[in-house]
C-alpha cells in the first residue's frame, strides 16, 4: 500500500521510502542506496552487531533521532528502516511543514493502521519546529500509531522536546572520511562512464565537499555539466579550480560546529598553544565566521584567561579589533592572528575571573550590609556630625600609602580571600605585593 502514490505532496509531504528516483533526479538521489550494504560511512551505526544494523535487522523500529553534519546519511537511514521493516514511509520537512501537515500525515497514518500497515513519520531539520508543532507528535508516539524518526544538525539536547527526546534513542553520525567520499566517488564515476576526472581533480573534489556525501555527487555534477558546455574531454585539478565558485567549507554560523571551533580555539588559547590557536582560528575564518565576533571573543579571552598575568594582552587584543575594523577583510585578519598568537603564548592567569565569579555569586545570595562609617562620604556638616567619614585613614598619608589594619569591608563580613593572584607573569609580583601588605595587616 503506498499512501501517497509514489509522487511528492506540494504540502511538504514526501512520497514512499520505496518510490524510485526519475531519469531527471539529481546524481544524489540516483545513488541513494537501497540497502544497508550499500550505505557509505556510519560503520560505527551499521557494522555487524551495531545498534542501528541490530535495530534493521530486528524488523522493530523504535523511533530515534539521526543527529549529524549535512550529507551523511540521515534521510537515506530513515527510508532504509521503513523499507527493511516494510512500513509506509511519510517524510516531513520541517522547514515546509506546519500543524496541518502534522495532522494529514496523521489521518494517513490511521488509514495505513486500518489496513494493517504500521508507519513511519520522518520528520527532516526537526529542531526547526516549534515546541507545540514538536509536541503534536507526542500522543502519537506514544500510542504506537507512529514511529517518529527525525533528522537534525543540531544539538537534540537543546533542539527538541525533552519530553519527545525521552521516547526517542539518538544515533549520532559522522562525517565521512575521505576514503569513504572516495567509495563514493568511484560509483558516481560508474553511474557517469563518459567522465574522464584526473586524481588531482577527484582529490580537488572530495576536499571541497569536506566530508559532505551530498556536496560531493552535487559538485561531480556540477563539474560535468560546465566540462560538458566548455567542449573539455579530461577534467584536471585546475579546471575544478575555476569551475567551483569558492571553495566554501561546510560550516553552520549559528550550530554546533561554530560553538564547537570557538571552544576549541578559546581552549588552545587557554592552553598555550599558538599553532592550535591559529589553526582554529583560520578554520572559523575559512569557514564564514564573522571576524568581528571573533574579535569580541579574543577580547573576551584576554580578559578571562591571560588577566593580569600579562595585562598587555587585552591591549593587543582590542587594538586587534580596532585594527580589524579599520582594515578589514582580509588584511585585519592578521591582526586577529597576531592576537591570538600573543594570547596563546603569554603567561595565564584566571584569578581575577574567578575571584570576580565569587564576589558576584555572594553579593546576589548576601543581605545589603551597610557602608562603615569611616567609609562614607562626608561632604556636609550634619554627615559629618553623624559620623560619616570618622576615623578615615588616608592612605597616602601613611608609611608607603598604605593604612595597615583598615577595614574596607561592611562589619561582620565572613573571611573572605577571593583574589589569589597566580605565580606567573606580572601577577606572580602583585602576589608577593599583597602578601607583604596582609603581613603589615597583621602586625597592626
Amino acid at each position: 500500500m503506498d499512501l501517497f502514490g509514489g509522487a511528492s505532496d506540494p504540502s511538504g509531504i514526501a512520497h514512499s521510502a520505496n518510490a524510485a528516483p526519475s531519469a531527471y533526479a539529481p546524481l544524489p538521489e540516483k545513488l541513494r542506496p537501497q540497502s544497508i550494504e550499500r550505505v557509505v560511512g556510519q560503520s560505527h551505526l551499521l557494522g555487524s552487531g551495531k545498534p542501528l544494523r541490530l535495530v534493521l535487522e530486528s524488523g522493530n523500529p523504535h523511533s530515534m533521532i539521526f543527529w549529524g553534519p549535512p550529507g551523511t546519511g540521515k534521510t537515506t537511514l530513515a527510508r532504509l528502516v521503513a523499507a527493511q521493516c516494510d512500513a509506509e514511509f511519510i517524510a516531513l520537512s520541517a522547514v515546509l511543514a506546519g500543524v496541518k501537515e502534522i495532522r494529514e500525515a496523521i489521518a494517513f497514518a490511521e488509514k495505513a493502521r486500518q489496513a494493517g500497515r504500521r508507519t513511519i513519520l520522518f520528520v527532516d531539520e526537526v529542531h526547526r519546529f516549534n515546541k507545540s508543532q514538536q509536541d503534536a507528535f507526542l500522543p502519537h508516539v506514544e500510542s504506537g500509531l507512529v514511529t517518529f524518526i527525525g533528522a537534525t544538525t543540531e544539538n537534540p539536547s537543546f533542539e527538541v522536546n525533552a519530553a519527545l527526546l525521552s521516547r526517542a534513542a539518538v544515533y549520532v553520525l559522522k562525517s565521512l572520511s575521505a576514503d569513504e567520499l572516495s567509495e563514493l566517488f568511484e560509483r558516481a564515476m560508474a553511474e557517469l562512464p563518459h567522465a574522464q576526472i584526473t586524481e588531482d581533480a577527484k582529490a580537488r573534489l572530495i576536499g571541497v565537499a569536506d566530508g559532505d556525501a551530498r556536496k560531493l555527487l552535487n559538485l561531480i555534477e556540477q563539474t560535468l555539466a560546465a566540462a560538458s558546455a566548455a567542449g573539455a574531454t579530461e577534467i584536471d585539478a585546475d579546471f575544478v579550480a575555476n569551475t567551483l565558485a569558492q571553495n566554501l567549507r561546510r560550516f553552520d554560523k549559528g550550530g554546533d560546529a561554530f560553538y564547537d571551533q570557538i571552544s576549541a580555539l578559546h581552549k588552545s588559547v587557554r592552553g598555550s598553544h599558538p599553532d592550535a590557536a591559529l589553526y582554529w582560528l583560520v578554520r572559523m575564518l575559512d569557514g564564514g565566521a564573522d571576524p568581528r565576533y571573533l574579535a569580541r571573543r579574543i577580547v573576551r579571552m584576554a580578559w578571562e584567561d591571560i588577566g593580569l598575568a600579562d595585562p598587555r594582552g587585552a591591549q593587543i587584543a582590542l587594538q586587534a579589533a580596532e585594527t580589524y575594523e579599520r582594515l578589514g577583510s582580509p588584511e585585519g585578519e592578521l591582526a586577529l592572528a597576531n592576537a591570538v598568537l600573543y594570547l596563546a603564548s603569554t603567561a595565564k592567569s584566571d584569578a581575577a575571573y574567578r575571584a570576580y565569579n565569587q564576589a558576584r555569586a555572594f553579593v546576589s545570595a548576601d543581605e545589603s550590609r551597610p557602608v562603615p562609617m569611616h567609609l562614607r562620604n562626608a561632604p556636609t556638616r550634619l554627615m559629618k556630625e553623624l559620623g560619616h567619614g570618622a576615623g578615615y585613614r588616608h592612605a597616602h598619608d601613611e608609611t608607603g600609602a598604605y593604612a595597615a589594619g583598615v577595614n574596607y569591608l561592611p562589619e561582620g563580613m565572613p573571611a573572605i580571600a577571593w583574589y589569589q593572584p597566580a605565580d606567573r607573569g606580572l601577577e606572580a609580583r602583585i602576589r608577593e605585593r599583597l602578601a607583604q601588605l596582609r603581613e603589615l595587616d597583621r602586625n597592626a
